[in-house]
């Protein structure tokens, strides 16, 4: 139901309805709440989620099949890291040796450009895919939150070029977070920015609809419920100095 707050009416041709997913805990998150430097390890290299990050996942599959929202989604879009790929299989896949690969889930793809921030961390390297190597990663430094964001730019622009229109992203904390500063909202409400860009918690699903207008700006509908109240931006790429 679309509360008295709505504002605006869109074509649903040019709306896509994003769930944007923070992979379970994982090892290294709990290594880090001991040591910040431990995330240095070479110990932690693309590490697994944890056994609570095990029970997240349990959760928020338990959460998707009550609501039926599993049967809505489209396409899961994940990160090749490992713990988002652990993630993405155990919330949206089928049960059984061959989960995420049935007909009756949605088909599971992974995508460089959604993965955790670059550069530094093993834990943020990921393992070899048959005969590829990373050649993303690297060691000196860690990656700049303006390249994240210009990976959002990128990334956004892969998922309008498919026909689904409601996707799940399972990702990383910081990433989904400079994705969505990247669809900043400006509502009048600063409660709205502040809820939809804070800090993802491990295995948080947070909804959006994001409104195409000819790649000359994006707009959000959102609500951390179900989406029904619709708030404008007026995020135009054209201005975003990432893309001069």
């Amino acid at each position: 139901m679309v509360t008295a707050q709505a504002q605006f009416l869109y074509s649903p041709n040019n709306c896509k309805i994003l769930h944007m997913v923070r992979h379970g805990q994982g090892v290294h998150n709990v290594e880090a709440e001991k040591n910040i430097d431990a995330l240095l390890s070479p110990e932690l290299f693309d590490s697994p989620i944890s056994a609570l990050g095990w029970q997240q996942v349990a959760d928020l599959r338990n959460y998707v099949h009550a609501t039926g929202l599993l049967k809505r989604i489209d396409l899961v879009v994940t990160s090749p890291l490992l713990r988002t790929m652990q993630t993405a299989v155990g919330v949206f896949g089928s049960e059984g040796a061959d989960a995420g690969w049935k007909s009756n889930c949605p088909p599971i793809v992974a995508h460089e450009l959604c993965r955790d921030r670059l550069g530094l961390r093993p834990c943020d390297q990921r393992r070899s895919m048959e005969s590829e190597e990373d050649d993303m990663w690297y060691p000196e430094a860690r990656e700049p939150y303006e390249d994240i964001e210009a990976r959002g730019i990128e990334f956004l622009k892969w998922l309008w070029t498919r026909p689904e229109k409601e996707i799940a992203i399972v990702s990383h904390g910081v990433v989904l977070q400079h994705f969505l500063y990247v669809l900043e909202n400006d509502s009048a409400d600063p409660s709205v920015k502040t809820g939809l860009c804070r800090r993802f918690n491990n295995c948080e699903l947070r909804s959006v609809v994001v409104v195409n207008k000819g790649y000359v700006s994006f707009s959000f509908a959102t609500n951390m419920n179900q989406c029904s109240e619709i708030y404008p931006s007026n995020y135009s790429q054209k201005a975003h100095p990432l893309l001069n």
